[in-house]
């Protein structure tokens, strides 16, 4: 037997902890995962064993059997508690046995990097992946209600992002997850071109064949709708990275990892209207 034919073997056998399954990147990486026929354990409330991040009585049967993990925290990085979490989890993960863990970040976010290095420090084979905004926040998160209603209101004003897609970010985590050149490094991930919401909301009309309007609003009424829909107040400091420009430029990340350019904002917004979930 040879050693390509046995690292495959052993390569096949491993079981992976996907943190977050069931979302936006969660659910494409297990996807890919499964397609190379690697084993997955989805790690969320309604898994079987069941992930909870505020349990961590919960964390080490759900890490039972497993040598590495995707690790995608609720609600985000962010958010107060996060690091404490996130550093106390890779302890228990690296005390387990798992040898590799891959985290995905934001970019520009400080409090993101206090997890970051909180996992850092856990003794880990560490790769992290720091992520522009999401395209899929506008057909499976919380864009998706004012893109059927037809107006996004936000306060971003001019501000540009350069939105990425999932599906590229969950390619670059399956390949940190089973390449070990990507052991010790930090990925940061963009589309190929800088979009203000007005721009988003233009290729949305454009996809849709209806009109989606963006409505920049000030920041305290913003803050006001999230604490009347019962919200943490945290969802609007996240603006903060889009309205400051500190992520306001283009990084190679994906075709760095990938060897090939990033999918384009109007290739998803056509996809996802061809799916019908924006329809009304």
């Amino acid at each position: 037997m040879t050693k390509t034919t046995q690292q495959t073997q052993t390569d096949t056998t491993l079981r992976t902890l996907v943190i977050g399954g069931t979302g936006k990147t969660g659910r494409r990486v297990a996807d890919k995962l499964t397609a190379l026929g690697r084993p997955v354990r989805i790690g969320s409330r309604s898994g079987e064993p069941a992930f909870d991040w505020n349990e961590p009585a919960s964390w080490g049967p759900a890490l039972e059997g497993v040598d590495r993990a995707y690790v995608t925290y609720y609600p985000d990085l962010g958010f107060p508690g996060a690091a404490e979490h996130v550093g106390a989890f890779a302890r228990v993960a690296v005390a387990a046995g798992v040898r590799r863990l891959v985290l995905l970040s934001g970019r520009g976010e400080e409090a993101a990097q206090r997890s970051e290095e909180a996992l850092k420090e856990s003794g880990a084979d560490w790769t992290v992946v720091r992520a522009a905004w999401f395209n899929q926040n506008f057909d499976e998160s919380f864009f998706l209600e004012p893109v059927l209603a037809g107006e996004i209101a936000l306060p971003t004003g001019d501000a540009v992002e350069p939105f990425v897609d999932t599906e590229d970010i969950a390619d670059v985590v399956v390949a940190a997850l089973t390449e070990d050149r990507h052991i010790g490094r930090t990925y940061e991930l963009s589309g190929p071109r800088l979009l203000s919401f007005a721009d988003v909301a233009a290729e949305l009309s454009k996809a849709t064949g209806r009109e989606i309007a963006y409505v920049p609003v000030s920041d305290e009424a913003y803050r006001a709708v999230l604490r009347e829909n019962g919200l943490p107040e945290e969802f609007g400091d996240l603006f903060t990275l889009i309205t400051d420009g500190r992520n306001a430029h283009l990084v190679d990340g994906v075709e760095e990892v990938l060897g090939r350019k990033p999918r384009d904002f109007s290739d998803f917004a056509r996809e996802a209207a061809a799916r019908g979930v924006w329809d009304v």
